[in-house]
């Protein structure tokens, strides 16, 4: 990457990508490491950057068999917001209430005695009419007369057998049926798994074998009956035949525990030849225009270079990252004709290593969550198994995208909670992603030492108070217009002083940048603007002097506003001059210089290339300082994003900790950004960190909210207005006391009350439709539990969903 000759010096310009020296370009080609285990191929890399070799953790590496050209073709269904889509598959339908255990196990219970009952009064002949049904369809010359008369003829009693094995049959049915046995199962025997369920196959196929042998169930006499009637009795003169018989009986009997109890399948899995279960998700078998074939390129007449995309993800020489930057370069360049020869040539000569990211680099050094590039999502979490999530989002995943994002996130709760490692650092790392694919720009400011990402995985790492620090802040913004740089850095100065207006302010640095820009070519630097804004005789003599010199009336006449405003009523000179003071300190000697030999970062850099920029922060010792920089930044990237002209790149600023760091103006920012394709992750302890006067303006400009566990009742208040309401349905019981009039019937209330210890009441029940909060301050302050999340979503084509309880695996 050129520099332009800047390496080792603190800062880069803004027109230029800014990045640490690169190692000499290697003398063979990097190699490609032998795909190991991993748990999910979307979220694992194939290849180490080609210049930073070495080995990834075995959670970084692809599944053995899932190559890129798989992960590609897997399926990503459009879904709700939010929802993780790589390899999505929509949930059964819901099942309606099911009746309680004790219920199922009550009504098994009368239902079997029931069955019995009617079989022991059917047995002993105590149902009249019970032989009818069979006489109407058999000669009568094999049965006794009258209606209860039993059989005549050896026909007569084995079509009586016969009769009495379908009845039994019949009653089985019926009783399995009333009974509700299925669920039974189900619910207290298959659902416990194997091997439980094969033993309890296995011991009622023992029992149920025992009871047809010792004829307590009419099924071997029924058999041998028919057989007789259809073969002919001479059969059983061959006891083989009997025996073989007997064997299709037992067998017969033993074939529907086998199937129930599954014991194929455990044979077979304990013997290991059950197939293996595939550890990520099927691919879709491919097809001549599947996604891997790269239908685009051979659609525009380029067959020679999908060819070699195809071979480089097939032989692994590719990984997620480099598809989706070859993706994003193709579809840039379609929009530029002249630019697809040049593309073509360079994927035909260098493959999957064409169209590189500026820094060289092709992958993060590591990943500490699950993303897919593809869609530039990232998951973060699970929906919980909760009634106040949808059927349909229960179990689901939840994931962040750059169309959620662009309506901004606002995350709240107390330390400990798990905002940085849970969603800060996810969403910087697949922001880091897309910067690599081309698609992206990230700016992630925290404190020093925040986890937000190893050095290697960003391209500008500025280090504010450290004395190693290779690059530098422009205080300015990067701008040449004194009124803007006035307004931006007022903002940063006093825009948390409430009893201060902002305008006021920006037009007294404006009377002081403009003229000493004329003057010097440049702003002033941190103590320069600190003596201008006390008002120093000298720092104003030399000022008006070198004014007079050259010749700039105009700004003479700013100059000389300036004079005549200072030490007024309601001056803010003195308050700009306070704040300026914090960064005027020795730890901060040889930052924000603004010289000729000084070239710092600019934050204008971000909307021209797809940058990775990591901003540290002295929280520890300069912890006003720090609040004073993040209030800074959060202005500039409010105001350099919405003046954008191209908004092709996605520009995110994310804030660790935006404690004082909002403003009424840079919430008005905010609202503009999903116009412009930019966006803000701001994490909160509390939203007593913003003025009382903006926490109703902050939540409405921002489409994505979290509330994490341990907030307080306060902030859930905020959360459950700014979420709204919804119709649901409500039961209300009432208990009415029972009064009888009949002497007999109030002896037997009087009787139930002196057993029960209580009067005989009835149940009036009403079913209406009541509006109550989504979540309540209460639910959200004591009913979220630790791990988990209420995040609510909206995408910037303005849908969204309900507030979702996930538990956070980010």
């Amino acid at each position: 990457m050129d520099d332009d000759g800047t390496r080792g010096v603190r800062g880069s310009s803004a027109d230029r990508v800014p990045g640490p020296a690169l190692p000499p370009p290697p003398t063979a080609p990097p190699r490609v490491p032998a795909p190991a285990a991993g748990p999910d191929p979307a979220a694992t890399p194939v290849e180490q950057r080609p210049t930073r070799p070495g080995p990834a953790s075995p959670a970084e590496q692809p599944v053995p068999g899932a190559p890129v050209d798989a992960w590609l073709r897997t399926p990503r269904p459009p879904q709700e917001p939010g929802v993780w889509r790589y390899g999505y598959t929509p949930p059964p339908p819901e099942e309606p209430e099911g009746v309680s255990n004790r219920s199922l196990l009550v009504g098994a219970l009368i239902s079997l005695l029931s069955a019995l009952l009617l079989w022991s009064l059917w047995r002993n002949g105590y149902l009249p009419y019970r032989l009818v049904p069979l006489k109407l369809f058999t000669p009568g010359e094999w049965w006794n007369p009258g209606t209860s008369g039993g059989p005549r003829t050896i026909e007569g009693s084995d079509a009586l057998t016969v009769y009495e094995a379908i009845l039994f049959g019949l009653l089985a049915y019926g009783c399995g049926r009333i009974g509700n046995f299925s669920e039974l199962f189900r619910r207290h025997v298959a659902d416990r798994g194997q091997p439980f369920l094969a033993l309890a196959a296995a011991a009622a196929a023992g029992l149920t074998q025992l009871l047809v042998w010792k004829e307590a169930l009419p099924v071997v006499r029924p058999v041998l009956v028919l057989v007789a009637s259809v073969a002919g009795g001479e059969i059983y003169q061959s006891q083989t035949v009997v025996n073989v018989i007997y064997a299709v009986i037992a067998a017969a009997v033993l074939y529907p525990f086998a199937r129930l109890g599954r014991w194929r399948e455990l044979i077979a899995a304990r013997r290991g030849t059950a197939a293996p279960a595939p550890s990520g998700t099927a691919a879709a078998p491919a097809t001549a225009t599947s996604a891997d074939q790269w239908p685009e390129l051979r659609t525009a007449g380029w067959t020679d270079a999908a060819d070699t995309l195809t071979a480089e993800a097939r032989t692994g020489r590719m990984n997620d990252v480099d598809v989706a930057r070859l993706r994003h370069a193709w579809a840039l360049a379609t929009r530029r004709p002249d630019r697809l020869a040049p593309l073509a040539e360079a994927v035909l000569r260098t493959g999957g290593a064409a169209a590189l990211h500026p820094s060289g680099h092709r992958d993060l050094p590591r990943r500490g969550a699950r993303h897919d590039v593809l869609t530039g999502q990232v998951r973060i979490g699970r929906c919980a198994d909760d009634p106040h999530n949808p059927y349909v989002r229960r179990g689901t995943g939840l994931a962040l995208e750059p169309a959620l994002l662009g309506t901004s996130l606002l995350a709240v709760g107390p330390p400990g909670a798990g905002k940085t490692a849970r969603l800060i650092r996810p969403v910087v790392e697949a922001l880091a992603l897309r910067a690599l694919a081309g698609q992206a720009a990230v700016l992630a400011v925290g404190g020093a030492g925040a986890p937000l990402g190893p050095d290697d995985a960003f391209d500008v790492v500025v280090r504010l108070g450290h004395p190693g620090s290779a690059h530098d802040i422009d205080l300015y913004g990067g701008t040449t217009d004194p009124d803007e740089a006035a307004a931006v850095l007022a903002e940063g100065l006093v825009g948390d002083v409430g009893s201060l207006d902002s305008r006021r302010a920006a037009t007294v640095l404006a009377q002081l940048l403009g003229p000493y820009r004329a003057a010097h070519g440049h702003f002033p630097s941190v103590p320069e603007l600190r003596e201008l804004l006390d008002g120093t005789p000298a720092a104003l003599a030399g000022l008006r002097a070198s004014l007079e010199t050259a010749g700039h009336h105009a700004m003479l006449r700013e100059l000389d506003a300036r004079s005549r405003q200072a030490g007024g009523p309601g001056d803010p000179a003195p308050a700009l001059a306070d704040r300026v003071a914090l960064l005027d300190r020795p730890a901060f000697t040889g930052f924000f210089a603004t010289g000729p030999d000084a070239r710092p970062f600019s934050l204008r850099a971000l909307g021209q290339h797809p940058l990775r920029v990591r901003v540290d922060l002295p929280e520890r010792g300069h912890a006003e300082a720090s609040r004073l920089l993040t209030r800074l930044l959060l202005a500039q990237f409010t105001a350099i994003t919405a003046a954008r002209t191209d908004t092709t790149l996605f520009a995110c600023l994310v804030l660790d900790d935006a404690t004082h760091a909002v403003t009424a103006e840079t919430v008005r920012g905010i609202r503009r950004l999903r116009s412009v394709n930019a966006g803000a992750v701001l994490a909160l302890r509390t939203v007593d960190d913003v003025p009382e006067t903006l926490h109703t303006p902050l939540l409405g400009a921002v489409g994505c909210t979290a509330a994490f566990s341990g907030i307080t009742t306060w902030d859930g208040k905020r959360f459950a207005e700014a979420w709204g309401k919804e119709w649901v349905e409500t039961r209300e019981v009432a208990q009415h006391t029972v009064f009888a009039d009949q002497p007999f019937t109030r002896a037997l209330h009087a009787l139930r009350k002196l057993v029960t210890g209580k009067a005989v009441t009835t149940d009036a029940v009403t079913v209406r439709q009541v509006e109550r909060e989504r979540w309540s301050a209460s639910e959200l302050a004591y009913a979220v539990p630790a791990g988990h999340a209420v995040i609510r979503l909206a995408t910037v084509e303005g849908e969204h969903a309900p507030p979702l309880l996930v538990h956070l695996d980010g």
